[in-house]
């Protein structure tokens, strides 16, 4: 919406001041220069011309009226420039007023002291180069007596050489001139009294017409600024109008400064005018001065005038802007009112439930009050707003046509929310009515079924005793009328409203039950009736067992007595059954009562973890945008640039690091998901897990933090950052903001962690806790990511390591062996600190050097030294003497490490952790092999075996893989004669080597080491047999029953010790 200021043609007509032409001369009064179209001429412009005073205008007057310029005696008036001439005369004819100028100029030539050539010359100049109007031309001649002579002779001759539209007199003394030109018209010079000073008058008109030129000016001024609000458009935002209103005020401010300025100005000139008429003799003489004052006082009356129309038009255009800004105010606020009133009006329509019983209700009923009381305030406000928008309306706003529908819509809202909220509330209030009812139903039925349960069987037997219970009988049943249903059409009828399937469904129960205890007192009834009759002496009661009334004290509307006779009816009862199954049925109920409230209680605890959960995941998503849009857009403002340090070029990315690509994921995905949630919050687990993938953008952007950090410290005193924080009102600065992502992807565990406190018998109770794992598990890899990058020295691609599991600071010793010598080299007493780093198939050991600086400067730094491929890895679980220590041996123990960890805990989890990745190598390797030998067994024919003896190679190699062809599990049985390959040396590629058993020298070693099963055609071809295994201690891999008598029986599992096998492959 863009409305208009005032019109520009009002402006026009308060500003302009009336435009006068001169006759025949077409020049302007004084005070009209300001309004003519061609630049006149100043005496500022011809001050040294003036100065040089051959003419000046002395302010007498001629008989009529006329103005008189006098030619004072000047000897080089010949040698004036024509152009200075020409400039002068045009000056001094403009300074009279139209009226004056108009009846013509009388010339007053002074040359007395001149020869007659000069003044033939001056006179025919003057007549020549005459700009206005003349009438009469008045030559004082030389006095000599010879120039005299001359002239006289050579005017008469000459006469028609003088020839002009106006006469010419020759005078011979000033007497002469006195009878043409009174002597207060004249100046001293000439016989006069006219007090004239040149100098004085030349300061007099410069002072003038610079403040004439100021009226000018100021009135240009005055209009191009009202031309610039005319035109300006109102904006369409808060802050934009605010900007607009300073701004115009500040112009405004500076325009009434101006004006001031030149109001000063014209006084002063005004009266220093005043002050050198009071000064002289005759003050009404000169009339020039008096024109002087009168254009003076006109200008001043003219800008008094100019003010007074612009403070007016001012006081329009400042009430329009304000009356914008509080326009704009109203309708921001009436969006930011209308959004929560349509989010309140959205989530009290989800509120749908009624409660399926009296304790669920009045739950229901505060929850609905707690709402009403949050949303009363957005209610309240949206009633004031209206009541703003009608006073706006009744100020006589410029936009009511736009505040009052907005009036309107606010208060049907506002209506319209109270409605439902009265609506629901009485939804609800029916709810309770009902199950009030039927509460006091059940509980009448369950005292009546105590009161039959508590009457004596034996005193019932006499008639007096019958007649007793049958009294209370009777008068229970009175209480009846108030506590029971009386009819379920008219319950239904009456709660049509809120009535459901599963609310009918309790309230046909609860009718049933009472009717059911109804047949039951009848039934009692009638029989005390008959007891009470009869007059026969009583007999002994007998009463039968009680066990099933005492297991269910609530008769169902099923149960039958099994004799309908007196004494079965009296021998029924017993009150000690009945006491007991009442105090049971009090105990469940309170158990039952409990756990209800129990559950209720974590219900709102889990509430209020997922509103903590969606608040705060939404106040980080707007701080994510505000740093976004207020910072990192701003870098790329060519409006900014000027405040960006030089180190700040181009460096937004390290800045900034993938802060946007964060923020699509929670504003575009999460957030919204997380909202699914809302009334499950359990369940939330699940959301988590499906975007669990997501979430390791944020080991990128901690991966950037150490270079974001050093940069900030670099520039944090950039004026790029403080005009930022500026504009966005922040009290913290960047840095600050920079830290949420790492702050908010710790915070998750910590809401998971308590929402998981308040679900473990729930539903989602495993999503998470898994989810949790999860989290825990992306912190740790973001920790252990971090520790990564600080790696110097390592030549190849950490990449190619696979992923990293673990890292920690150890301590290490170090005893190698070469060959079969055992040489201990580089023992050491004292051990290396060492930071390991276990990944999938190496370990890396560091050293660990600490930096100097602060934050993330600070952080360590780690030198390559060496790495272990974990193909040829084993360890040795457990070392003598200290449970903190472990042995990584490499090579068949050719390299050994003694590893101790800084607690027995953090030692278990490396060793489990090297130990999954060894059994995940292994099962990889078995089920290579195993691939291996089914594509052997299949393409080659596998002879019929001859002999059972293990001394042939050929046939024990063919009957090992028809062995590992019917037994998949065993893979490559239990021993294995292929040659075992070279170990890879440290740090330089991957090897193939596998070996079939894994054989550490100590109890709880572990490899990964397998066999590489060979083709029969190795040895068939002449190749060389198998090199035979090495003595130590192995494991089994697999059963072995098969063999003779005198063969060896092993299982999966099972230790053996390896002393020495023969030529023949027996061991």
């Amino acid at each position: 919406m863009a409305e208009k200021g005032a019109s520009r043609g009002t402006l026009r007509r308060l500003w302009s001041l009336p435009r006068r032409r001169r006759g025949t001369a077409g020049r302007s009064r004084p005070d009209e220069i300001m309004h003519q179209d061609i630049v006149p001429l100043c005496a500022a412009d011809i001050q040294d011309q003036l100065k040089k005073r051959f003419a000046y205008l002395s302010g007498g007057r001629g008989q009529d009226g006329s103005p008189v310029i006098t030619f004072p005696d000047y000897p080089a008036f010949s040698e004036i420039p024509d152009k200075e001439f020409q400039n002068v005369m045009t000056y001094l004819t403009s300074i009279p007023s139209l009226q004056d100028a108009g009846i013509g100029f009388i010339l007053v030539i002074d040359r007395r002291r001149d020869k007659w050539t000069s003044v033939k010359a001056s006179v025919l100049r003057i007549a020549a180069s005459f700009p206005a109007n003349l009438q009469l031309v008045l030559v004082l001649r030389p006095t000599g007596f010879f120039q005299r002579t001359l002239s006289d002779i050579a005017f008469k001759f000459n006469r028609d050489d003088f020839k002009m539209k106006v006469p010419v007199i020759m005078l011979s003394s000033v007497p002469d001139l006195h009878g043409y030109i009174d002597k207060s018209q004249l100046t001293e010079d000439l016989g006069g009294t006219l007090d004239y000073c040149h100098s004085r008058w030349l300061c007099q008109r410069t002072a003038i017409e610079s403040f004439a030129l100021m009226v000018k000016q100021t009135a240009q001024m005055l209009q191009s600024f009202g031309t610039e609000l005319a035109e300006t458009e109102l904006p369409n935002d808060v802050q934009s109008t605010s900007s607009v209103l300073c701004a115009h005020t500040e112009k405004k401010d500076k325009a009434k400064e101006d004006l001031r300025l030149a109001l000063k100005e014209g006084h002063s000139v005004l009266e220093s005018l005043r002050e050198l008429q009071a000064e002289g003799s005759e003050p009404s003489v000169n009339q020039d001065q008096l024109d002087n004052q009168a254009t003076v006082q006109r200008l001043l009356a003219q800008l008094n005038e100019t003010e007074a129309a612009f403070d007016e038009f001012w006081a329009k255009h400042q009430q329009k802007l304000e009356q914008c800004l509080q326009l704009r105010h109203f309708e921001q606020g009436f969006r930011e009112v209308k959004a929560i009133l349509d989010a309140a009006s959205q989530k009290i329509a989800t509120f749908t439930d009624i409660g399926n019983s009296l304790a669920h209700v009045e739950h229901l009923l505060r929850d609905l009050a707690s709402f009403e009381e949050k949303s009363g305030v957005a209610v309240e406000r949206a009633r004031a707003l209206s009541l703003d928008g009608e006073q706006l309306i009744g100020n006589k706003h410029y936009a009511v046509d736009s505040i009052r529908p907005k009036c309107q819509e606010l208060r049907h809202l506002c209506d319209q929310f109270s409605a439902e909220i009265a609506r629901r509330r009485g939804l609800l209030s029916k709810s309770l009515e009902l199950h009030r009812r039927l509460e006091t139903s059940m509980k009448w039925c369950d005292e009546g079924i105590y009161l039959l349960a508590s009457q004596p069987v034996d005193k019932c037997q006499s008639q007096d005793g019958a007649e007793a219970a049958l009294q209370e009988i009777e008068k229970f049943l009175e209480t009846g009328a108030e506590n029971k249903i009386q009819e379920l059409s008219a319950i239904y009828k009456e709660y049509e409203s809120i009535l459901n399937q599963d609310l009918m469904e309790h309230v046909r129960k609860v009718f049933q039950k009472q009717a059911s205890m109804e047949e039951v007192f009848h039934r009692r009834q009638a029989s005390l009736k008959k007891l009470a009759a009869r007059q026969t002496r009583p007999v002994q009661p007998v009463a039968p067992r009680p066990e099933a009334l005492a297991k269910s004290p609530c008769p169902s509307p099923g149960i039958r007595r099994g004799s309908e006779n007196s004494s079965s009816e009296g021998g029924a009862l017993r009150r000690g059954p009945y006491r007991r199954a009442k105090s049971e049925m009090s105990e469940s109920r309170q158990g039952r009562g409990s756990a209800g409230e129990e559950e209720e209680s974590l219900a709102i605890l889990r509430r209020h973890v997922m509103s903590e959960l969606l608040d705060t995941e939404r106040a980080y998503v707007e701080e994510l945008l505000c740093v976004l849009e207020g910072y990192a857009a701003e870098m790329d403002n060519p409006l900014m640039a000027h405040l960006l340090s030089t180190g700040l070029h181009n460096k937004k990315d390290v800045l900034f690091g993938n802060m946007e690509e964060i923020y699509h994921f929670h504003n575009r995905i999460f957030l919204r998901e997380l909202e699914n949630y809302t009334d499950c919050p359990e369940l939330v687990g699940r959301c988590f897990l499906e975007r669990m993938e997501d979430f390791q953008i944020y080991e990128k952007y901690c991966q950037n933090k150490p270079r974001s950090e050093s940069l900030w410290r670099q520039c944090s005193d950039c004026p790029f950052f403080q005009e930022c924080q500026r504009k966005l009102d922040h009290k913290l600065s960047l840095d600050s903001y920079l830290l949420k992502p790492v702050q908010r992807i710790t915070k998750y565990q910590l809401l998971l962690k308590e929402m998981l406190k308040y679900s473990r018998n729930c539903e989602g109770a495993e999503d998470l806790q898994e989810a949790l794992s999860s989290i825990l598990g992306i912190l740790k890899a973001v920790n252990d990511s971090m520790h990564l990058i600080a790696i110097t020295g390592y030549d190849g691609n950490l990449g190619d390591l696979g992923k990293l599991l673990m890292q920690g600071s150890f301590s290490v010793w170090t005893d190698h062996k070469r060959g079969h010598t055992k040489v201990k080299e580089l023992a050491r007493f004292k051990p290396m600190q060492r930071h390991l780093f276990l990944h999938e198939k190496a370990v890396l050991f560091c050293k660990k050097r600490e930096e100097n600086g602060e934050g993330y400067e600070k952080a360590p730094s780690y030198s390559y030294k060496q790495s272990l491929n974990m193909a040829a890895v084993g360890i040795t679980e457990n070392v003598k003497g200290d449970a903190k220590k472990f042995e990584i041996w490499y090579n068949a123990r050719e390299e050994v490490y003694i590893v101790q960890a800084p607690t027995p805990e953090i030692k278990a989890a490396w060793v489990n952790e090297i130990r999954k990745v060894l059994t995940s190598q292994l099962q990889a390797c078995r089920e290579a092999s195993q691939h291996r030998a089914l594509e052997q067994s299949q393409s080659l024919p596998l002879p019929a075996p001859t002999s059972t003896s293990p001394s042939r190679g050929n046939s024990r190699n063919i009957k090992k893989l028809e062995e590992r062809k019917t037994d998949p599990l065993s893979l490559e049985g239990y021993v294995s004669s292929v040659p075992l390959t070279k170990p890879p040396e440290k740090g330089k590629g991957w090897s193939k080597t596998s070996h079939s058993l894994e054989a550490p020298e100590d109890d709880g070693g572990w490899s990964s080491a397998e066999e590489q099963i060979n083709s029969s055609d190795t040895e068939e071809d002449g190749g060389l047999g198998p090199k035979k295994l090495v003595p130590g201690k192995y494991t089994v891999v697999a059963d072995h029953e098969k063999g003779g008598p005198d063969a060896l029986l092993v299982r999966s599992g099972d230790v053996v010790e390896l002393v020495q096998e023969g030529d023949e492959g027996l061991w």
